[in-house]
């Protein structure tokens, strides 16, 4: 069931939002080679709990058979697509590119927010995948407005990237957020223009673009919790949760691009 925000509810949200892309203007700063991914994820718990919020995605369990997710962050390198568990043994290396998701609970409201950076110089075609994944969340947010369809969204994403020779993760999408991280509804980056459930004021959504430089095709690594590309290509992942007001889409996590 979708559910629909009061001002006050969205304000709220707005100060979750604040929090978590925090997190993520901090991760800009602190990706460089010679880190490890579990210093990453102890500057943002440090951050996020100094904040009174808790981070939504340590512990997190979305099923009984899975073992609960042990990092604040997802930290996911080059073929990492989603999910990478940050380790103080995981260092990054000149020309990676590192996918840092993160979430976090203040006063009951959730933020949900990911962005992709260079790890120090890195290849021409890795940037471009980069602008472009970034480029396509864009275009998805500015149809994020009451009267247009979850359709419209994915199709902006999918209608962008697709001629530029990527391919769209199908199998992990956004969704709905507010009270709980994931709420419905689901939010695919690809779909029909004009087609789907129509998008009305008060609805709070993370849209996150998830991009391939290769085959449409991918897998879950042996910790039961990375996604990779089954190929081996590069992967890009960005995201910001939004609110579809009257008057158009509002951005709650509003995270420095790098670009």
């Amino acid at each position: 069931m979708i559910t629909f925000k009061t001002r006050e509810e969205i304000e709220l949200m707005r100060i979750a939002g604040r929090v978590t892309a925090e997190v993520l203007d901090i991760m800009r700063e602190a990706v460089r080679p010679g880190i490890s991914t579990g210093e990453l994820d102890r500057l943002a718990e440090e951050h996020i709990r100094a904040n009174n919020g808790i981070p939504a995605f340590k512990n997190y369990r979305p099923s009984s058979n899975m073992t609960p997710f042990p990092g604040t962050i997802c930290a996911s390198i080059n073929d990492e697509i989603v999910h990478g568990i940050p380790k103080f043994s995981r260092i990054l290396e000149e020309g990676d590119i590192i996918s840092v998701d993160v979430g976090a609970y203040v006063n009951g409201y959730c933020g949900d927010a990911a962005c992709t950076y260079p790890v120090g110089a890195i290849s021409e075609e890795r940037m471009k995948l980069l602008k472009a994944t970034e480029e396509s969340l864009n275009r998805a947010i500015a149809q994020a407005v009451a009267g247009h369809t979850l359709g419209d969204i994915g199709h902006a994403v999918e209608s962008y990237v697709k001629p530029l020779g990527y391919g769209v993760v199908r199998d992990y999408t956004g969704h709905g957020i507010g009270r709980k991280m994931h709420e419905a509804p689901q939010i695919p980056n690809f779909g029909k223009a004009g087609q789907g459930m129509t998008l009305k004021a008060g609805m709070t959504v993370a849209i996150e673009p998830m991009i391939m430089s290769g085959r449409e095709a991918v897998r879950v690594g042996a910790n039961g919790w990375t996604v990779l590309t089954v190929d081996g290509s590069d992967a890009a992942h960005f995201e910001r949760s939004v609110a579809v007001l009257e008057d158009g889409p509002e951005i709650l996590t509003k995270w420095q691009s790098f670009l």
